[in-house]
């Protein structure tokens, strides 16, 4: 691959090469052009459930409407992603592990699935903090069940949600982080005690921070604050506009830092999908076409609770920079090497330096309108989407 323009994150117009690594990042000498595009690593998302019609959950989904989604994700910039299987029973999550792993070594590019995030079954069985999680699935950890997770995905479960609420949570997160994977807490209810355990323990990521929790909430303590002030934990947040207000994502960056602030869609089968109703395992679902007045949205059906995010990865981006009131530099950074390093991707945590793996976004960045279009797309060097 070759391909040069503005760095997003140094501002430096360079020539990227290499092949499946970049070989070369070289500052250009002279005058840059006036209307260059921007380069960025590839983005990562660690929570998609679903897209463009394929669900990942299901075990049931066929090979082809995986690929499908992978190319259609790949045209969003995102070149690495962490499917994602939610609460259900023993026997559908086992069953969706193997039907992921099987079109990651498949699937021309089921590379693009670096690795899988469980999310629940081990959360709150309350509601509120359960969200849309089937409550009949809920259910407490078990070192047994990942480990049968973990036979089935064939090693590949990297990321783990669960309730820091339960009991049995802190030795399950020592037994998770010795084998390697990334313990996350969420869609809980737990006390001040039972979170400091949890971080203790070995957990380093608050899943979609203000999202699966009760709608109201002592001002304080309260376990929204907790996790805020707690610097071990990074945040995963839906920068979709619907998920969370404006003001609590502002809050959340500053809380956070930009360091520790991880961008993610959540997003499920039916994003990119024709507005109407749908159904993701047991749960019925309605697809919201974006108004002026807000944007598109999965709620459960005939109801106004939000199921999951209908977010596009770019859209987040610009959403990052019009309502955290972050740069290009800093909303690049949430959707590239902090999630990276948060998910322990290798050959990811260092932007755009040679020895780094060759994935590349090229796209249009329009600063006073803080809209971004992907132009280009490479994915281990490999070119998998160009904008016609």
């Amino acid at each position: 691959m070759r391909c040069s323009g503005f760095d997003a994150t140094t501002g430096a117009f360079v020539e990227i090469s290499g092949a499946t690594v970049l070989d070369g990042v070289e500052e250009q000498i002279g005058a840059p052009p006036a209307q260059g595009t921007f380069l960025a690593p590839g983005f990562i998302d660690i929570q998609v459930n679903g897209y463009a019609g394929a669900d990942f959950c299901d075990p049931t989904t066929p090979l082809a409407a995986i690929e499908y989604a992978i190319e259609v994700i790949l045209s969003t910039g995102v070149t690495r992603f962490f499917p994602t299987v939610i609460t259900n029973s023993p026997d559908q999550i086992l069953g969706a592990l193997r039907n992921i792993v099987k079109a990651r070594r498949e699937l021309p590019h089921g590379r693009a699935m670096e690795a899988i995030h469980v999310e629940g079954p081990h959360i709150s069985p309350y509601d509120g903090p359960r969200g849309a999680h089937p409550k009949a699935w809920v259910r407490p950890p078990s070192i047994d069940e990942f480990e049968r997770w973990q036979e089935a995905a064939e090693g590949n479960v990297r990321l783990v949600t669960l309730s820091a609420e339960w009991p049995e949570a802190p030795a399950y997160i020592e037994h998770l982080v010795s084998q390697g994977v990334v313990v996350a807490i969420g869609h809980q209810q737990p006390s001040h005690q039972q979170i400091e355990l949890a971080v203790r323990a070995g957990a380093t990521l608050s899943t979609h921070l203000g999202n699966g929790v009760h709608k109201d909430l002592p001002r304080h303590p309260n376990y929204l604050w907790q996790q805020l002030a707690q610097d071990r934990l990074a945040a995963s947040l839906i920068a979709d506009g619907v998920h969370l207000g404006q003001d609590f994502l502002d809050v959340a960056v500053r809380a956070k830092g930009v360091e520790r602030a991880v961008l993610i869609t959540d997003a499920a089968m039916p994003t990119g999908c024709a507005p109407g109703d749908y159904k993701l395992g047991e749960v019925e679902v309605t697809l919201h076409a974006a108004t002026p007045e807000r944007a598109a949205r999965i709620t459960l059906r005939h109801e106004d609770r939000l199921a999951a995010s209908a977010l596009a990865f770019p859209q987040g981006i610009e959403n990052l920079m019009r309502l955290a009131h972050l740069s290009l530099r800093d909303a690049i950074t949430m959707a590239t090497r902090n999630p990276a390093r948060v998910g322990r991707i290798s050959g990811r945590q260092r932007g755009l330096q040679p020895g780094e793996r060759a994935d590349v976004v090229e796209f249009n960045f329009d600063p006073a309108a803080k809209t971004i279009g992907v132009v280009r797309t490479w994915l281990d060097g490999e070119l998998v989407f160009a904008r016609a």
